[in-house]
C-alpha cells in the first residue's frame, strides 16, 4: 500500500486499510518515504516499508501565489507519475504483488498485477475556470482508467463528505467503488480520564502555511480565557511546551490524538479531507480554515458548512472570538448518520481482494 505524501491525510486514512486487511490475514508491504515513513513505521513496526521516491511540491506564501505555483509544478508532477510507474515496474521484477493499493499515485499500475487507486477527487476544482476543470478531469481520468479498480472514500448517497469532488456527472470508465469514509480513530481508543480542553487546534499542510496558521492563532489566542491545547503537526519532534492555560504538542500519536479530540469541546483545523472524516467519526464540532489557493480545500470548507458538519472561515478574515460565537450559534448535524465501518464490507465484497 502506498499513500501519496502530499500531507500526512493521505497516510493517516490509509491506517483503517491496513489494519482491516491484517485482519483478514493479508500480508501487507508498505510503501512511503520521509516523515510519512515514520508514521507509518511507528504504526506498523512488524510491517516491511519500502522507500518509494517523494512528489515534493511546493506551496506559496498567499493565495495567489500557490494556485501558481501549483500549475508551473505540472510537469514535475507528470515526471514524479512516471517515476513511480517505473519504480513499480522495477519492484514487480524483483518480487510477485498480488494487488496494489495506491492513494493518488498515479504512476502506480502494473498490466500483471491487479492495481487500484484511491481518491476523493474524481473530479478536479481549479482556480482557472471551468474550461481547465475540464481538462483537469480528462486527464484524471486518462490516469484512473489505467487501474483495475478506483476506491473512493465517501458514501455515494448524497449524505456524502465530498460533494462534486466524488460526484461527479460523468464517472471513470473503470469500476468506482464507494467505500464510506475513513479515519484511524474510534472510541474505544481514547482515555476518557484526561486534561478537559475548551478548544483544539490541530495543524497540518505543507509549509509556509501550517507556520501561517499556527502564528494567526498563537496571537489570538494570546487572550483567551479557557484552555486550549494546539498540536503543531510536526512529527519529526516530539516536546511539549505548556503556559497557564495553553499546552503545545509538536506531535502525538494516534491514540493521544484521539484522546485529545474526544476531550475537547471545539476544534479548530484546516479543512482536509482526512481531517473532516476523523472529526465526523469522532462527532466533534468544529470551525475548519482551508489552506489558501487549495480549491479543493476550499471547496470542501463551504460544501462541508452547507451540510451543517461545520463553520468554515476563511484564513484572512478568521478572528478567533466571532469564530467562537458563530460556532456557539451554529446548529451542527447529527455526525452518528456516517456509518464510518463501510468500509470493511465493500472491500470485503471485491473479489479481486482476496483472490489469491
Amino acid at each position: 500500500m502506498a499513500p501519496l505524501d502530499w500531507g500526512l491525510g493521505h497516510i493517516t486514512r490509509c491506517i483503517p486499510i491496513i489494519n482491516f486487511l491484517l485482519d483478514t490475514g493479508c500480508r501487507v508491504i508498505l510503501a512511503a518515504n520521509g516523515p510519512h515513513a515514520r508514521l507509518l513505521e511507528h504504526e506498523f513496526p512488524d510491517l516491511e516499508l519500502l522507500k518509494i521516491p517523494d512528489y515534493r511540491l511546493s506551496y506559496g506564501a498567499s493565495s495567489k501565489a500557490t494556485k501558481w505555483k501549483f500549475f508551473f509544478q505540472l510537469p514535475k508532477i507528470l515526471t514524479a507519475i512516471k517515476r513511480e510507474n517505473q519504480w513499480l515496474a522495477m519492484k514487480m521484477a524483483e518480487r510477485k504483488f498480488d494487488m496494489v493499493i495506491s492513494d493518488c499515485r498515479f504512476g502506480l499500475h502494473h498490466p500483471d498485477v491487479f492495481c487500484v487507486l484511491m481518491t476523493h477527487q474524481l473530479h478536479i476544482k481549479s482556480p482557472f475556470g471551468k474550461w481547465t476543470e475540464r481538462v483537469l478531469q480528462k486527464f484524471n481520468y486518462r490516469f484512473i482508467d489505467q487501474f483495475n479498480e478506483c476506491w473512493v472514500p465517501d458514501f455515494e448517497s448524497s449524505n456524502n463528505f465530498a460533494g462534486d469532488l466524488s460526484h461527479p456527472s460523468l464517472l471513470p470508465n473503470v469500476p468506482v467503488k464507494y467505500i464510506g469514509g475513513l479515519s484511524r480513530f474510534n472510541e474505544k481508543m481514547c482515555n476518557a480520564n484526561t486534561q478537559k480542553y475548551d478548544l483544539l487546534v490541530i495543524l497540518s499542510g505543507p509549509e509556509p502555511q501550517r507556520s501561517i496558521l499556527e502564528n494567526i492563532l498563537q496571537r489570538e489566542l494570546a487572550s483567551f480565557k479557557g484552555r486550549a491545547a494546539i498540536v503543531r503537526g510536526l512529527p519529526d519532534q516530539s516536546n511539549t511546551i505548556s503556559s497557564s492555560n495553553i499546552t503545545l504538542f509538536n506531535h502525538l500519536p494516534a491514540a493521544d490524538l484521539c484522546t485529545l479530540i474526544m476531550n475537547s469541546e471545539l476544534i479548530i483545523s484546516r479543512s482536509g479531507y482526512t481531517t473532516v472524516m476523523d472529526l465526523v467519526r469522532l462527532r466533534k464540532k468544529s470551525i475548519l480554515i482551508p489552506t489558501p489557493g487549495q480549491t479543493e480545500q476550499e471547496y470542501l470548507g463551504q460544501y462541508l458548512m452547507q451540510k451543517k458538519l461545520c463553520v468554515c472561515i476563511h484564513q484572512h478574515k478568521f478572528s478567533l472570538e466571532p469564530a467562537l460565537q458563530q460556532a456557539a450559534a451554529f446548529e451542527y448535524a447529527d455526525m452518528s448518520l456516517f456509518d464510518m465501518e463501510q468500509y470493511k464490507t465493500v472491500i470485503s465484497q471485491s473479489s479481486s481482494i482476496f483472490a489469491s
